[in-house]
């Protein structure tokens, strides 16, 4: 199991054990964490799984695709490290991943 912590906008946080091969959306919405909504289920479709991603970690989560790039342009306050957590993978490399979340999804 990969530790996660999940910041909510408040300060509340959440440490969570994801399973590898998860995303970092499913491992929140499997955990009840609020201000993940996963409107699209995970499908990089919607822009409700916004994160931002601690600086430390935004090289080890990887390159945001064309498409999610695409999507972040429905989020409201997109940073340099917004990412769409269904886009990114929970792997071993990902133990004591911080991602923050945003005041709204919508």
């Amino acid at each position: 199991m990969v530790k996660i912590t999940y910041i909510e906008f408040d300060g509340t946080e959440h440490v969570l054990d994801v399973k590898p091969g998860l995303t970092v959306m499913e491992g929140a919405v499997k955990n009840n964490v609020p201000g993940i909504d996963a409107d699209c289920g995970g499908a990089c479709a919607c822009a409700t799984c916004h994160v931002y991603v601690d600086d430390a970690w935004t090289d080890k989560t990887g390159d945001k695709s064309a498409m999610e790039e695409s999507m972040l342009d429905f989020a409201e306050n997109v940073e340099p490290n917004s990412r769409l957590s269904c886009q990114i993978k929970v792997s071993d490399a990902l133990d004591g991943l911080v991602v923050r979340l945003p005041e709204s999804q919508h």
